[in-house]
């Protein structure tokens, strides 16, 4: 635990240009705290100490304003960055050297048993007010943009944006938008196209009645020069 606890110190000196020393990262960064509580809680329930794990995650919650329980899966060098509103979920699993902004869920959708939260793979980067919910696999070397809400799977080397969230960069290449992954409605888009096909609907009517219109005034004209 201690050598784990090491590779947490070390990321965060590695990748916060603000951490002065590492006196300063132990004393004053809330994300290692929290790191710190979860992985005491964590021992205790892999021992089946269900509630002294979920009292070290309470407390430590308390303290820090991150929300991590106990069963949750965490690996190396995980980064918190002003991690104020950070939950994430019982079955979550997370890889190594993975970075977390403040805002971020790795939750579930729903009441379902069993795996319920995401997984989420090597060198991943969760900005701030990111969602990721459900039982996903999030690849290794990802970045998942502020704000996006991710509820499908993501491959390795992808850039991800958007509610829901999709994928623009592959590889480093951009995703043309017509090939993005969009495998739920997007709400916006719909009342777009929506709006789109009653405008063609006018139009196509204004034109029949115009045609009409002008049919009726040449009958007309007839008729009067007789």
């Amino acid at each position: 635990m201690l050598k784990t606890i090491g590779e947490d110190i070390r990321a965060i000196m590695e990748r916060d240009p603000a951490a002065k020393n590492i006196l300063e990262v132990i004393l004053c960064y809330s994300g290692l705290h929290a790191i710190i509580f979860h992985r005491v809680g964590h021992w205790f329930y892999s021992k089946r100490l269900t509630t002294i794990a979920r009292l070290i995650s309470q407390f430590s919650r308390f303290i820090t304003g991150i929300e991590i329980h106990p069963g949750a899966q965490i690996g190396k060098g995980l980064f918190i960055d002003h991690g104020s509103g950070i939950v994430i979920g019982e079955t979550t699993e997370i890889g190594d050297n993975v970075t977390i902004y403040q805002g971020v869920t790795l939750g579930g959708t729903g009441k379902e048993k069993g795996k319920r939260h995401p997984t989420i793979g090597n060198n991943v980067l969760i900005s701030a007010g990111a969602k990721i919910l459900g039982s996903i696999i999030i690849g290794d070397n990802v970045k998942v943009g502020a704000g996006s809400v991710v509820l499908n799977p993501v491959p390795d080397n992808c850039t991800v944006v958007g509610v829901p969230g999709r994928v623009v960069i592959q590889d480093g290449a951009k995703i043309p938008s017509n090939d993005m992954d969009q495998h739920l409605p997007d709400p916006l888009i719909e009342i777009i196209q929506g709006l789109e096909k009653r405008i063609i609907d006018l139009e196509e009517r204004l034109t029949r009645n115009s045609d009409q219109i002008t049919t009726e005034s040449m009958i007309d004209e007839k008729i009067s020069y007789r």
